[in-house]
């Protein structure tokens, strides 16, 4: 099981997120590192363990108010070893193509960004590999395209099961959720098989215990990395490292 942690970038700083509602997100404060620059909390993370793969939200740019392309290069200039999985809202294959050019990451394609199935479409026609879904969802409502649900034939290798109302909250991952869409991945796996990531709500050493057993790919990890109720060795207990 993959333990992926995340940094949600908005004005060129890493910012605590709570619920899905950007608005109020303030400067990350966590004990890993001073302040909330994006290298320096990376580089505190991969103090803590050395993560193969950190998830971005360019969260400026999914609202459609400019982005932090420039902080996203810096981060893959200085950790080259680390794999960047990179969710700036992106929508329309004119933009996915120069972006694919720049980035050597994963490009995270949310669902909550897209009008219909057709980008994720053209995206698969080619090469799948650098793809991650993401299907995201509010209080069990997903939000996107309701024909993506449907078709599983269309997902990559890796989706992400993101509950936003249950980021940075106490209420846990939402288990009968991550069981349902890994159900029609089965579908998918007749093809080649499909990780389900699981994102939002982990709350502690249980729910990433619970989340294994059920057989999750992997886990996308804020809030409890950052104020210490996930720590070094409980990652190493957990992954046998």
């Amino acid at each position: 099981m993959k333990l992926i942690p995340v940094l949600d970038l908005m004005g060129g700083q890493v910012v605590h997120a709570s619920g899905g509602h950007r608005a109020a997100y303030r400067p990350l404060e966590t004990s890993l590192c001073e302040g909330s620059d994006p290298l320096a909390v990376c580089l505190a993370l991969l103090g803590l363990h050395s993560f193969s793969t950190i998830y971005l939200a360019d969260l400026d740019q999914i609202e459609g108010r400019g982005g932090n392309e420039d902080v996203i290069s810096a981060l893959e200039a200085a950790f080259p070893d680390v794999e960047f999985w990179v969710d700036g809202g992106l929508s329309e294959k004119e933009g996915a193509s120069p972006w694919l050019a720049r980035h050597s990451g994963g490009l995270v394609v949310g669902s909550e960004s897209q009008k219909d199935v057709a980008f994720l479409q053209g995206l698969m026609e080619g090469d799948e590999t650098r793809l991650v879904l993401s299907l995201d969802f509010r209080q069990g409502d997903f939000l996107g395209p309701e024909d993506l649900l449907d078709m599983p034939a269309l997902w990559p290798c890796r989706v992400i099961v993101m509950s936003l109302g249950r980021i940075g909250g106490d209420s846990g991952p939402d288990y009968d959720l991550l069981a349902g869409i890994a159900a029609k991945a089965a579908k998918r796996s007749e093809l080649r098989p499909v990780d389900v990531i699981a994102a939002g709500g982990v709350r502690g050493v249980d729910d990433l215990i619970r989340l294994k057993r059920q057989g999750v790919a992997g886990i996308l990890l804020a809030s409890a990395l950052y104020d210490g109720r996930i720590g070094g060795a409980d990652i190493r207990a957990l992954i046998g490292e």
